[in-house]
This record gives structure tokens, sequence and C-alpha cells, in this order.
């Protein structure tokens, strides 16, 4: 187990984010002897979910190993001293971004514990809606945290529970849980995967020759050679061991609603969700806005790089060219740089510059997925009109984010989301554009393939556009029944 410096802070982490940060990836392979490197190079994949710290765990003739740190996988997984210590024919592993408190080493994922039918190891995509209240009744019971993650929580209910298999300790520990989760665990006989009630957090099957793997996304597949079997069904439990593998559907069926916020901006646009192409709905995201709020305008301009498909879908179906008005610099990494007032105010510069040569006396319309405090938007536009712009209209794709987000995606609190505070019109004065609109959420479910949203029975998680949570909120009002942020307790992947 590694334990190194947290890694300096970037300009641009001093700046209030603008947008939903990622959750968490999962990754697991059974049956293959280079099961750690293949793990190492689909956690590469899903480097996207999440870029605070990565950790592997592997098991081979009775022993587990691991490996975890904090940083990017190409840092924490490039040596052969490294990977030569996780040996084995199973290994699971994480990527993180957490949602909430500090980046710590022993925050890290795969978490292990040793029990008495052996050691399991278990990684963990989601949030828990009520870590607070369980892991209180747990404390009152006796068990020791090690760790602030509400993942421990799962590795303590299967601890203290009175059944005898390890699955059927599984299922006792998911039924006490509320919330979004996305598992893989390994044991010493057995890989698991595990899919919510509601199947919010996306989590795939696929094979590789006799191998099986266990992937968040699909991308992850692509890029071992594997093949892609299918989703794992919400509320399903997938079981691999010597003996093939085994579905168990332990939970009462309920409808799906799986996070639609997946296809706006989360997953790679190479992945397939639910059977849907990601960069293929962004595109007719993009075409959705365009009939829904066009304006005239001189050229379609992302804000890169999430705002690309979109801005392609725009462009399309209004006739408007595309053009890349602003430039990305994705070698932006970390940096020593104190973080002065001026380094602060030059942030989103060192990510993002304005293409001159094209802006200057163009009606510019600027796409994005999302806007959430506002900060950064602020910030584009400006760079945009100084570079000789005449107009500046800003669409998104996605509706107003207006409420915070309890399943895994770090979202501010409700009274610091710029829609909640703000109407349409006072936004568009508050970021300097000409124009702001946002796609309808009917417009964002016909994209996807839906004829609007059924507003009594939507097939989607949208509750930070809707308010419409799908499970309990336990956790969201203290002991004086106050209102509070859910995850401030439990710092989740």
């Amino acid at each position: 187990m590694s334990d190194i410096p947290t890694p300096a802070p970037s300009p641009e982490d001093f700046l209030p984010s603008d947008r939903p940060r990622e959750e968490c990836g999962v990754f697991g392979v059974y049956g293959h002897k280079d099961s750690a490197q293949l793990t190492a190079l689909g956690l590469h994949a899903l480097q996207h979910r999440g870029q605070e710290a990565a950790g592997i765990v592997a098991y081979d003739k009775g022993h587990f190993f691991t490996h975890r740190a904090l940083g990017l996988v190409g840092d924490t997984f490039s040596t052969q001293a490294v990977m030569d210590q996780l040996v084995g024919e199973v290994a699971i592993g994480h990527v993180r971004y957490s949602t909430t408190g500090g980046t710590l080493l022993r925050n890290v994922q795969p978490i292990f514990a040793d029990f008495a039918f052996g050691g399991m190891a278990i990684a963990h995509n989601g949030n828990l809606t009520n870590a607070r209240s369980v892991r209180k009744s747990l404390v009152n019971r006796g068990c020791l945290f090690q760790s602030t993650m509400d993942t421990e929580i799962i590795i303590h209910l299967v601890a203290t529970s009175l059944y005898s298999t390890v699955v059927d300790r599984m299922i006792d520990a998911l039924r006490q849980l509320e919330g979004a989760y996305s598992l893989v665990a390994l044991t010493r006989k057995k890989m698991i995967g595990v899919r919510d009630p509601l199947g919010v957090r996306p989590l795939v099957l696929g094979r590789l020759g006799e191998a099986l793997i266990l992937s968040s996304e699909t991308c992850a597949l692509d890029i071992i050679g594997a093949e892609y079997v299918r989703d794992v069904e919400p509320g399903e439990i997938i079981v691999i061991d010597e003996t093939g593998m085994r579905s168990i559907k332990p939970f009462a069926p309920t409808k799906q609603r799986f996070c639609i916020f997946e296809y706006v901006y989360f997953a790679r646009p190479d992945s397939v969700m639910e059977g849907l192409n990601v960069y293929g709905v962004r595109k007719q995201i993009g075409v959705e806005l365009a009939r829904e709020s066009h304006v005239e305008a001189d050229m379609v301009v992302p804000v890169p790089d999430s705002g690309v498909p979109a801005a392609l879908g725009y462009a399309e179906e209004s006739g408007i060219p595309f053009d890349l008005g602003i430039i990305r610099n994705h070698y932006v990494g970390r940096t020593f740089i104190e973080p002065s007032d001026q380094i602060r105010h030059l942030g989103v510069r060192l990510k993002h510059n304005a293409n001159g040569a094209y802006l200057a006396n163009k009606r510019v319309i600027l796409v994005d997925d999302s806007i959430v405090r506002g900060t950064t938007s602020i910030k584009i536009v400006e760079m945009v009109r100084a570079a000789g712009a005449k107009e500046v209209h800003m669409r998104i794709s996605s509706p107003p984010t207006s409420n915070s987000c309890y399943y895994g995606i770090d979202t501010p609190e409700k009274e610091k989301l710029l829609a909640c505070r703000m109407d349409l019109k006072a936004m568009a004065e508050y970021i300097g554009v000409d124009s702001l609109a946002f796609v309808s959420p009917d417009g964002l479910y016909r994209a996807v393939g839906e004829p609007g949203r059924n507003a009594e029975k939507p097939c989607y998680c949208d509750a930070c556009f809707t308010s419409d949570y799908p499970t309990k909120l336990t956790d969201l009002k203290d002991s004086n029944g106050m209102p509070e942020q859910l995850t401030l307790l439990t710092e989740s992947r």
C-alpha cells in the first residue's frame, strides 16, 4: 500500500467549480493471468470519472495484493515494480473523485478488510443517502471506522451480518442502504458486481476470451479489446467464480431511474449507456437546443471539450457554421504556483484560450453542458468578448441545475446554485451574455429517445433539474430537523 503526499493544487482548483464534478469509476477482471495490468488499462479509460486517486486489489493463492495512491492512474501504476506486486488472475480497481472533504490516502479505494470468512475488497461508485444514520448506528454497536467514506459502512454491515455466505451477507447489507451504488467486490473465491435497485449508476459486463469483466463504462472494455456482453440490470447481483457466472435479483422490481446527466456530461462520448451511444445523445441534445431556442448568429462555438458534441448538433440543425473559437489546453496538469489573486483570476485562461482570429466581429453562440455557480461562464464570456465578438449568446445542453445531487455527484449546496438564486434573465445578465437558454426537460428526454418527460413516471433520475429525488433522503435533515448537505460526513467517491 502506497502513501504519498497530496499533489499540489492547480490554479483552477482555487476557483469555485462551474460544473458538477465527476463521480468515480470501478473495474474488475476475473480469470486472466494479467488481471491487474488489464485493470490498470481499464482505469486509464475511466480516468475522466475521477482524478484524485486510484487503487487496485489483486488476489492470488490465498493472498491479497494492493496498491493505492493519490494522483492519476498513469502516475500510480506506471512502474514495473508496482505492477509486479499485483499478481493473480483476479483484480478490481477504482478511480476516485471525493464528493466532499479532503483527499486522504485512507479514503482511497478499493477498501479492504479481513473477516472471519477471509478478506474482502470493495470499490464503490455512488452515494448512500442514509450513510450518516447507518454509520451512527454501527458506531453505537461498537464498530470502529478507519475512513470517512460511506463505502466503509458496507464493510461493517457485511461484517456484522448474521448470514453465513458472503453473498447473503452482501444482500443483507444492501437491504439496509438507500441511495445509488454500483459495486465491484473481491473475495478469495469470487468477484461480485452489484447495481442499486433503481440503476442510478452504471455498470456493464464484458468478456475477454474466458475472462469476465465488470466496468463502469463500455469505453474501458474497448481499451483492453473486451466484448461488451450487457448492462448489469438494476438491482442485480453478478457472482463470478470458478464455476462460472450467476445472476441474483434479491430486490423487489422497480422502475429504473438511470442518471440522465451521464449522457449530458459524465460518461465518455465513446461509451454506450443503457443501449445509447453517448456522443449521439449529446449531438441530439444540440439539435433540440437549436429547435427550442435558435438565435441568428455567425458561428457556433463549443466550450471544450464537453460542449463539442452538442455544438455540432446545434450547428447541423441551425445551418450556422461550427468553429473552434475556444482552444483548450489539455496539459494544464498540476502546478506549484502559489494561488495568488492574479493566478486565481487567470485560472480559466490556463485551461481555455480564445481563438481571436475567428471570433472578431462575430455573433457567437457558445454551447456548454451546464452552469452550476456561473463563475467559469463569466470568465469564458469575458474572454470571448475581449477577443472581439460583437454578440455572445449561450446555450446549455442541460436544464438549469437548481438542486443538489445526493447520488455520487459533487454539486454545491442548493443555495449556491445559480439557477436556484436567479431567473433566466438575471442569470444572463450575471454571466454577461446577450441571451441565455437551456434545453428543456422535454427536449433532453427527446434526445434520449423518449417523447418527453412524464412527470408522473420519469424514467431517469433528473433530480438536479426537477427536485424529483427517486429515493429517500434520510440524512437530509439534522437532529433538529434543519436541512443540511447529505454528504458532509460521508466522504464518498
